[in-house]
């Protein structure tokens, strides 16, 4: 069976994507310009007690998508310990909401936002008492 390993976030301005998504979610990264020859920067999503995959983000060839366009590429979803206060903290660091809070019955908190380069991505809460 095969499975995600990596994944990249594409940016028109990089290093405010990456403010952001270190400062979100608290990922750690790396400067790997110099091997990719493009802006990049690889990303460390977990740690020894929490898996993760891994990814980067990395200079896009061209500019952000608009806001209420399609999705261009996949959606990552983040599992998060509190749906609120992360979603205050994306706000707080330039995101703004795609798709509100909503309870997936029985089973989650899940809702979509913007990054700062208007990427869409989605924060996943589990809750068996969602409703």
């Amino acid at each position: 069976m095969s499975r995600v390993v990596h994944f990249e976030i594409h940016a028109e301005h990089p290093q405010r994507a990456l403010d952001f998504y270190t400062s979100v979610f608290g990922w750690t990264s790396e400067d790997w310009s110099g091997f990719a020859g493009v802006p990049y920067w690889g990303l460390v999503t977990g740690s020894d007690d929490t898996p993760g995959i891994n990814g980067a983000i990395m200079g896009r060839q061209g500019p952000n998508p608009i806001v209420g366009g399609p999705v261009a590429g996949a959606v990552l979803t983040v599992q998060v310990e509190d749906f609120d206060a992360t979603a205050a903290k994306i706000l707080a660091a330039g995101g703004t909401v795609a798709m509100p809070k909503t309870a997936m019955e029985g089973m989650a908190w899940q809702g979509y936002y913007h990054d700062t380069e208007k990427n869409v991505f989605g924060i996943h809460q589990p809750d068996p008492d969602a409703k």
